[in-house]
């Protein structure tokens, strides 16, 4: 099967217009969500131009094993810089390199090149290299294809049918190549990716010991997307499963799958005091397909899990900061805020009873500002239905929009 590429212009023309100002730009995101691809895409543009000089270093070819530490990539690059041209440093993984943001706030003192980098850790771009910098870089978190994207690039239609396709598998880029309706290679896929993922960037990176307690605590979060959960009862539950552990670890564990990028943690926000509270946030997955991998069998297909998770990666794909909102005793499954604009979005299965009615939306009449509310299902029955202000949608017409205001 002919490869075919999806440029992402959502991405690549917004970054592109802020590289070569001086600004670092840095690429985050989990593993084969299409870092790359955006930042090739950005390189072969400036590389057209002969006024250019283009260095791209990528860490996950053995040819550049001879760059391990910050003194390596730093003599690399001062024997490659081309005097006279604009120069450009492209780095792929960066965290491959050890101690590398020493080379890069000297490379950026120098004003010696544009520097673009990709990194699958969230700690990435932490510590000295963040405050050194600060003000002087941009960081963009990439994520997998969003429904329209995964439409594209496997050229299937708008339908029920590729809504299911899409909630099952997922948006990492790489399964166009392999073809959906080849389920064991999918699968195959899948497993490879969650194994790099967990042996490569958490087990090996943070020297974890205890592989069968993180793989369980992994399943035991996938199984349980948009519930509030703490340390101290996911103890107890594994502790009636025969696994011994503490709260510390397993908060530091946490940690380890949000730096990887495979879940991401979202805070709980009290909307009538305007505050953030300290316990109750939920976990929600980066990808679809990585999460149904994990949790397998028949739960892969619990469809409101499955929905919630699906929207929160939609809010984010466009911009929104996403909190899980409380509204006195009734809770709102997401508060997404940009700039000054705020939305709160329910999502349930189907609208199958009257009772399910007055929930979904009675929780957000109880809100009582001006700003959009939706309630998200899968049934055409209230499809554009609105009940005091608040719409209802169909998933697959909210998976298109591009903003909530």
């Amino acid at each position: 099967m002919k490869q075919k590429i999806l440029e992402r212009l959502g991405y690549s023309n917004r970054i592109e217009r802020m590289f070569g100002r001086g600004m670092m730009i840095a690429l985050t995101g989990q593993r084969r969500v299409g870092k790359s691809c955006v930042m090739r895409r950005i390189y072969n543009h400036i590389a057209e131009n002969e006024e250019n000089h283009v260095i791209y270093i990528n860490k996950e070819k053995t040819s550049f094993d001879m760059i391990a530490n910050y003194q390596d990539l730093e003599a690399y690059v001062a024997a490659n810089i081309v005097e006279g041209k604009e120069n450009y440093l492209f780095i792929d993984e960066v965290q491959e390199i050890s101690d590398f943001e020493k080379a890069l706030l000297s490379i950026q003192s120098d004003n010696t090149c544009q520097i673009m980098i990709t990194g699958s850790n969230a700690k990435m771009l932490s510590g000295e290299l963040a405050t050194r910098l600060r003000g002087r870089y941009i960081a963009y978190r990439i994520r997998g294809l969003c429904y329209e994207e995964f439409l594209t690039f496997h050229e299937l239609k708008d339908d029920d049918a590729s809504l299911n396709l899409y909630l099952q598998y997922g948006g990492l880029p790489q399964l166009r190549s392999l073809g959906l309706e080849n389920t064991d290679l999918v699968e195959d896929y899948l497993d490879n990716v969650y194994n790099t993922i967990v042996l490569r960037d958490i087990i090996e990176r943070e020297n974890i010991r205890n592989i069968p307690l993180l793989r369980t605590l992994l399943k035991f979060v996938s199984d349980n997307i948009g519930k509030q959960f703490s340390a101290t009862s996911i103890v107890k539950f594994l502790k009636s499963q025969n696994t011994e552990t503490s709260a510390k670890m397993i908060l530091t564990y946490l940690e380890y799958l949000s730096n990887a990028f495979i879940i991401d943690r979202v805070n709980r926000y009290d909307i009538h005091g305007k505050r953030l509270f300290e316990l109750g946030d939920k976990f929600y997955f980066e990808d679809l397909g990585i999460r149904n991998h994990i949790i397998g069998g028949n739960r892969r297909f619990d469809i409101e899990k499955v929905m919630e998770n699906a929207v929160y990666i939609h809010l984010c794909r466009m911009g929104y900061k996403v909190y899980v909102g409380q509204m006195y005793k009734a809770e709102i499954d997401f508060v997404a805020e940009k700039a000054d604009s705020v939305a709160y979005v329910q999502v349930t299965y189907l609208l199958a009873s009257e009772e399910t009615v007055e929930r979904e939306f009675g929780n957000l009449k109880l809100i009582k500002d001006s700003h959009p509310k939706y309630v998200i299902s899968m049934d055409r029955l209230y499809s554009q239905t609105n009940i005091d202000g608040i719409k209802h949608i169909h998933l697959r017409d909210f998976l298109k929009m591009t903003t909530l205001v």
